[in-house]
C-alpha cells in the first residue's frame, strides 16, 4: 500500500466547499447522551481550523455506534455538533436526517440547500452516516450524493479508514481526495515506525487473542528487534512451551501457529520475551496471588505480569529507540491487574525514544494514567493501525491521491 498521499498543502481551499470525514465515534453516557471523552473530535479539530483558515466552508460526517443502518435517537451526533461548536467557537448547525424515508436518508434537501448556502468560515454536520445501510454497503448513490455537496473530499478520520464505506471510501472516486492533518501523521508516523525505524525497535503486543494479532505478529517479526507478548493472549505462548495455565485464556487452535511464530522470530534473530512471572486469581475480581514462574497454578487465571516481568520489559523499553504498543499485558480496566499494564507506560512515558501508542484500549490506559502527553504518538485508531502495522491495505486511504 502506498501511503504516501496528497495533503491539505497539496489544495488551494479558497472558496471551496469541503466534505470532511471525521471520526466523532465517542462514546455516551447511557441515559443522558453525554459525552464522555471528546478526543476523537478535539483530534480533528486542527484539520477543520486550517480548512477555515484557508478560506473553505466545511461539510463534516461520521458515524457514531452500530445503529446497523437505521436511525436511532441514542446514537444521534447532535451533542457532537454541540462539542464541536463548543471547540470550535463557532456554531456548527447539524442536519437532520430524514427518518420517514426508507432507507432513511443522510443528503436531504434541506442538507442539499445548507451546502449550497454555506459560506467560507461556516461548518455544518451531516447526521450520522450509519443511519443509512447505503454507508457500509458502500452504495456508489450514497457516495455521489455526498459528493454533491462538496468541491473537494478531506479524509481525516484514521479510527474508520480501514473500512470501505460510502463515506470513507466510496466518495473519493467522485471528488479531489487527500488525508487531512490527523491521517497524515498518523500514515508518517506508522509508516516510519515501518519503513526506516531508529533502532532497537520493539514492539509490544497485548490483548486477549493471539487470532486477532496473528498477521500482526507475523509482520513485525520481519520488522522488529524485540517482540514482548503480553495479557492474555501470552497464555496461549506460555502453553505452547509445555507449561501448564491453569484457567488462564488460551486458543488452543492457535497453538501450532504460536510456535511457528516463535520458530520464525529464532530464525530471524528476534527475540521474543514472554512473562515469566504473574499475577493470577481464582475468579476475575479476587484478590491476585504472585506466581514467581512460568505456569500458573491449577484453579487460577494468570490477569497481569509479575514485578519480575514488568522489569524485563522496562529495561527493553528503556534501551529502545522505537517502541510500538497495542494492547495491555494485563486486565488493567480492574486496579488489582493494572500493574504491568501501568509499569509498561511509566517506562514508555520517561523514555527519549520514539514511543507509539496503537490506538485501542492502550490508549485508553495511557490516558486514564495521565501519561496520553508523553508519548511521541497515540493512535486515534486501534483497528486501523493494527491493520497498517499487518501490512494490510486500508480503503479509505488507498482511495486518497497518491503523492
Amino acid at each position: 500500500m502506498n501511503y504516501k498521499k496528497k495533503t491539505l498543502s497539496d489544495i488551494d481551499f479558497s472558496g471551496k466547499k469541503v466534505l470532511i470525514r471525521c471520526d466523532f465515534n465517542v462514546p455516551l453516557a447511557k441515559g443522558t447522551n453525554e459525552i464522555t471523552d471528546d478526543n476523537r473530535i478535539a483530534a480533528t479539530v486542527p484539520t477543520i481550523k486550517r480548512l477555515l483558515s484557508e478560506g473553505a466552508a466545511v461539510i463534516a460526517c461520521s458515524h457514531l455506534g452500530r445503529p446497523d443502518g437505521q436511525y436511532s435517537e441514542s446514537l444521534s451526533l447532535a451533542p457532537v455538533a454541540q462539542r464541536l461548536s463548543e471547540l470550535l467557537g463557532l456554531s456548527v448547525k447539524l442536519i437532520a436526517a430524514d427518518t420517514s424515508s426508507e432507507p432513511v436518508q443522510i443528503v436531504t434537501d434541506e442538507a442539499i440547500a445548507a451546502a449550497a448556502s454555506l459560506q467560507p468560515g461556516e461548518v455544518m454536520l451531516l447526521e450520522n452516516t450509519r443511519f443509512t445501510p447505503e454507508e457500509e454497503a458502500n452504495s456508489a448513490e450514497f457516495a455521489k450524493k455526498l459528493a454533491s455537496l462538496a468541491d473537494v473530499y478531506v479524509s481525516d478520520a484514521f479510527g474508520a479508514v480501514h473500512r470501505a464505506h460510502a463515506s470513507t471510501a466510496g466518495v473519493a472516486a467522485y471528488l479531489p481526495a487527500v488525508s487531512g492533518l490527523l491521517l497524515e501523521k498518523e500514515l508518517e508516523v506508522l509508516g516510519g515506525a515501518l519503513d526506516e525505524p531508529k533502532r532497537p525497535f520493539v514492539a509490544i503486543l497485548g490483548g486477549a487473542k493471539v487470532s486477532d494479532k496473528l498477521g500482526v505478529i507475523n509482520n513485525l517479526i520481519d520488522k522488529v528487534d524485540t517482540l514482548i507478548i503480553g495479557g492474555a493472549m501470552a497464555y496461549t505462548f506460555i502453553k505452547a512451551n509445555g507449561f501448564p495455565i491453569g484457567n488462564s485464556l488460551c486458543e488452543e487452535a492457535m497453538i501450532d501457529d504460536t510456535l511457528g511464530m516463535m520458530a520464525k522470530a529464532k530464525e530471524k534473530g528476534v527475540d521474543l520475551i514472554l512473562p515469566t512471572d504473574h499475577y493470577a486469581a481464582d475468579s476475575i475480581g479476587a484478590e491476585p496471588i504472585l506466581v514467581s514462574e512460568p505456569a500458573i497454578p491449577d484453579g487460577y487465571i494468570g490477569l497481569d505480569i509479575g514485578p519480575e516481568s514488568s522489569a524485563k520489559f522496562t529495561e527493553i523499553i528503556n534501551a529502545s529507540e522505537t517502541i510500538f504498543w497495542n494492547g495491555p499485558v494485563g486486565m488493567f480496566e480492574n486496579p488489582l491487574y493494572a500493574a504491568g499494564t501501568r509499569a509498561v507506560a511509566d517506562a514508555m512515558a520517561a523514555s527519549s525514544a520514539i514511543t507509539i501508542i496503537g490506538g485501542g484500549d492502550s490508549a485508553a490506559a495511557v490516558d486514564e494514567f495521565g501519561l496520553s502527553e508523553k508519548m511521541s504518538h497515540v493512535s486515534t485508531g486501534g483497528g486501523s493501525s493494527l491493520e497498517f502495522i499487518e501490512g494490510r491495505e486500508l480503503p479509505g486511504v488507498v482511495c486518497l491521491e497518491d503523492k
